[in-house]
C-alpha cells in the first residue's frame, strides 16, 4: 500500500480485527462491459484446457515445464540455486519510499553495505523473469532502475509510467506492470519494457498477483476498491471480476497454494487471508490472521506460509499439509512487518518494517527475531537474493 495512505487506512480499520473464521456471504461479481475497451470481456471466463496426461500440465505456450503438478514450488528448494544466479553475492535490497533509495544489506553479518540512489518513491525490488536484472520500481519516479545483482551496480533508469508493482508472464514474454493510479495493467516487452498493450481496468489501485499452474491466468488484487480480478494471461484481457465481501476490504500481496487449487490473498483491513478458487473464481472464504495481514511468502519445503501482519507486529504460520493457522511470531516491542522473502536456505524471513524505517530478520524454525537493523524511511517491497528457482514471475520474489 502506499505510503501516504497507509495510517489513514489501518486506523479506519482497527474495529475491525475480532473477525474469526467465515464464509463469505456474496458475491458482487460484475462480468459486464466488453473486450473492445478492455473491461470485463463479454466472452467464457478462461478455464484450464483438458490434459490427457494428469501427470502433465498443459501450460501456456513457451512457458518452461511444471515440474511437479502437485508442488508448484519444487524448484525453490534450500540453496537450490540457478546457473544463472549461483555466483551471484547473497544481498537484502530494501526500497526506501520516503528517501528515495535502498539500502543494501549483506544477510551474513546484517550490515548495511551500501545505499544505492534511486526515483521517486521506489516500492519494490522485483527480480526479472531471467534472474539477471532487479528492478527497483520507482513509482512517482515513473521509471525502473536496474540493479546488476552480480556487481550491485544500479543502472541508468527506464521511463515506465506509474510503475507501483511489476511482474512477468511464465513464457519470459512480458512484464506486467501493475499502474495503480493509471488504472490499467500495462504488458510490456520483459527486456525494453516498450508498451505493448495497456489494459484499462474499472477498478482502482492495482497491486499485487499471482498466476495459475499452467500460467494461463493471473489473479490482481485491488486495494482500494477492495476487488479481485481474472486476468486471460495470452489474450491480456480482464475476463472476470469480484467485489470481496467486506466492507472496506484492502486486498494486497496474492499467493498461489503449492497444490495450485486455491490462491490466498491477504486483506489489511479485514485483517486475514481471502482464499479463493481461481479457476471457479466463486466466493472466497476467509480467515483470520491478525491486524493488517499484507504479505505472503512459502517456505522452502513448501509446507508453510508467513503472514505478516503489519497492524501488530506480528507474523501468522499457516500450515498447508493440516489446512490451518499453527503459530503467531510476534516482533519484540511491535513493529510494522511488510514485505519481503525467504533466504536462500530457507532459515530466515527477512521483512520490511514499513513504518519504523527497519528491516526484521526472523529465524523460520523458531520465529526469533535474529535482528532489526536500520534502514532509509518508509522501507516496502524488499526482495531477498538470489533465491531458488528456475525463473522469476516478479514482485518481490515469486519463483518457480
Amino acid at each position: 500500500m502506499r505510503t501516504t495512505k497507509a495510517a489513514r487506512l489501518l486506523a479506519a480499520g482497527a474495529a475491525l480485527t475480532a473477525l474469526t473464521l467465515l464464509s463469505a456471504c456474496s458475491s458482487g461479481s460484475s462480468k459486464g462491459g466488453n473486450a473492445e475497451n478492455n473491461a470485463v470481456g463479454s466472452k467464457a471466463p478462461v478455464q484450464p484446457r483438458v490434459n490427457q496426461n494428469p501427470d502433465r500440465v498443459d501450460v501456456l505456450p513457451g512457458m518452461p515445464p511444471v515440474e511437479n503438478p502437485a508442488d508448484l514450488y519444487s524448484a525453490d528448494r534450500p540453496n537450490q540455486l540457478s546457473p544463472v544466479v549461483k555466483d551471484f553475492p547473497s544481498r537484502v535490497y530494501v526500497p526506501n519510499t520516503n528517501s528515495n533509495t535502498v539500502t543494501v544489506i549483506d544477510p551474513a553479518t546484517y550490515k548495511v553495505i551500501d545505499t544505492i540512489p534511486v526515483g521517486r518513491q521506489p516500492q519494490h525490488v522485483v527480480p526479472s523473469w531471467d534472474l539477471k536484472t532487479l528492478w527497483v520500481n520507482n513509482d512517482l519516479g515513473n521509471s525502473l532502475t536496474p540493479i546488476d545483482p552480480k556487481t550491485g551496480k544500479a543502472g541508468k533508469a527506464v521511463a515506465v509510467h506509474d510503475p507501483y508493482n511489476l511482474y512477468f508472464t511464465p513464457d519470459g514474454k512480458y512484464a506486467v506492470v501493475m499502474a495503480s493510479m493509471d488504472r490499467q495493467l500495462v504488458f510490456r516487452d520483459a527486456h525494453t519494457m516498450k508498451v505493448v498493450k495497456a489494459v484499462p481496468v474499472s477498478c482502482y489501485g492495482v497491486n499485487h498477483a499471482d498466476f495459475s499452474p499452467d500460467g494461463r491466468y493471473f489473479i490482481v488484487s485491488c486495494e482500494f476498491s477492495g476487488e479481485i480480478l481474472k486476468v486471460d494471461t495470452a489474450e491480456m484481457r480482464v475476463v472476470e471480476q469480484e467485489k470481496l465481501p467486506f466492507h472496506g476490504a484492502m486486498p494486497q500481496d496474492v499467493k498461489i497454494s503449492p497444490d495450485g487449487k486455491l490462491f490466498y490473498i491477504a486483506d489489511m483491513m479485514a485483517n486475514g487471508l481471502w482464499i479463493l478458487d481461481g479457476d471457479k473464481f466463486t466466493k472466497p472464504r476467509f480467515l483470520y490472521t491478525g491486524k493488517g495481514a499484507h504479505g505472503l511468502y512459502i517456505s522452502r519445503d513448501s509446507r508453510e506460509m508467513y503472514i505478516s501482519n503489519r497492524g501488530e507486529g506480528s507474523i501468522s504460520v499457516f500450515d498447508f499439509t493440516r489446512n490451518k493457522l499453527t503459530k503467531k511470531w510476534h516482533l519484540p516491542g511491535g513493529g510494522s512487518p511488510d514485505m519481503g522473502g525467504v533466504s536462500a536456505d530457507g532459515t530466515v524471513l527477512w521483512l520490511s518494517g514499513r513504518y519504523n524505517a527497519e528491516v526484521y530478520a526472523i529465524d523460520t524454525r523458531t520465529g526469533k527475531e535474529l535482528a532489526r537493523i536500520k534502514t532509509g524511511s518508509g522501507p516496502h517491497g524488499l526482495a531477498v537474493y538470489p533465491q531458488p528457482g528456475r525463473y522469476s514471475l516478479g514482485h518481490t520474489g515469486i519463483f518457480r
